[in-house]
């Protein structure tokens, strides 16, 4: 199968106004002929909606599983990593906004049908595919398409997205994914609502559906902007949260935010505000709490929850210590640590290597 853009798209409904309404997230688009929905990429099509990016990537790289990132989803492994284009949010401090909000489809550079991105990864030894850079939620019927494919050719997938996703949706879509990373912006809904125009509550049901309802491995991440999201106040009542309603073994990343797209007035999170918010989730009785885009050994390195071991050093995206046995125990108490773990054979690295997949 080659790009099509229009394909038949899942999740939507005819209003009886003369309108359809796109079911897939919270937003409910409501569409007359012609018109597309916020993501830009579904599309009303007579008396149907369409996905119109079907086929069609921004580009394909490998990079390590630890860019994700997944620090407990076998790592050092390399993951094949390509998106689309638009997005359902509008986050004015997006890092990658150069393809989420584009509006243009030559941002649409390489094609590749399901199987081939799943031969491309098998060629290229790559433990999983992952749906990244914009979000899988809004292109889910060519991200499912290719999940499958993966699996049936003995390759992982991982969905790295912001949760925005309307609860219909939720088992097609997660049921197809062995690992997810959930970018959680805030916890304040007047953050989502001011910087996002969204609403936390979906984020939230989203969270606790794939950790309660799915098999996939789960982590989060949190960009933490000065000023913005990073009181104490906040910070606390977020880790309180996820441990209470998700569990201390689910990883939760802290993330430097750097001046971008529509945010760029504020000032680069300092490195001690991250590693003040680990401090504070760690108070809060999480296992497993990383700072991210600084240099950090400390809060880059994962550490046994039972005896405090390092049992992973890093430096960045470079594994430079790896203890755990292979089935993830650590070898000084023997506690199990919380993920999926296998053979290490030294990493990928933090090497980001492109790829180029025309056709299919």
């Amino acid at each position: 199968m080659t790009a099509d853009e229009h394909f038949a798209a899942r999740y939507w409904h005819d209003t009886g106004d003369g309108r359809i309404q796109c079911d897939l997230c919270p937003r409910d688009c409501r569409l007359h002929d012609g018109q597309r929905g916020f993501c830009f990429v579904r599309k009303r099509e007579g008396d149907h909606l369409v996905l119109t990016t079907y086929g069609r990537s921004s580009g394909f790289c490998i990079d390590p599983v630890e860019k994700k990132p997944l620090y407990h989803f076998y790592p050092g492994s390399a993951v094949l990593s390509f998106g689309t284009a638009g997005c359902n949010l509008a986050c004015a401090f997006c890092q990658n906004w150069d393809i989420s909000k584009s509006r243009a489809f030559d941002r649409l550079c390489d094609q590749a049908d399901p199987e081939a991105i799943a031969a491309a990864a098998l060629r290229h030894d790559c433990r999983a595919v992952a749906f990244t850079y914009n979000d899988p939620v809004i292109f889910l019927e060519y991200a499912v398409d290719t999940a499958i494919a993966c699996h049936e050719a003995g390759v992982g997938t991982i969905a790295v997205t912001a949760g925005y996703i309307a609860a219909p949706a939720h088992e097609e879509f997660f049921a197809h994914m062995d690992a997810v990373n959930v970018d959680l912006k805030s916890f304040s809904d007047a953050f989502y609502h001011r910087l996002c125009a969204a609403r936390l509550q979906p984020v939230l049901d989203t969270l606790r559906y794939i950790r309660h309802e799915t098999d996939a491995w789960l982590e989060i991440t949190t960009l933490l902007i000065p000023g913005e999201n990073d009181s104490d106040e906040e910070l606390t009542a977020m880790c309180d949260w996820i441990a209470g309603h998700l569990g201390p073994d689910v990883p939760l990343h802290f993330s430097a935010f750097h001046p971008d797209w529509k945010l760029k007035d504020k000032s680069p999170t300092p490195v001690a505000t991250l590693q003040r918010a680990r401090r504070i989730a760690l108070h809060a009785g999480l296992h497993y709490v990383y700072t991210g885009n600084v240099r950090d050994p400390e809060g880059g390195s994962t550490y046994c929850p039972r005896c405090h071991n390092p049992v992973i050093a890093r430096d960045w995206y470079e594994i430079i210590d790896y203890q755990l046995s292979g089935a993830g125990c650590c070898p000084r108490c023997n506690t199990l640590i919380a993920g999926h773990f296998g053979h290490f054979d030294g990493g990928f690295g933090g090497q980001r290597r492109p790829v180029y997949l025309h056709g299919g």
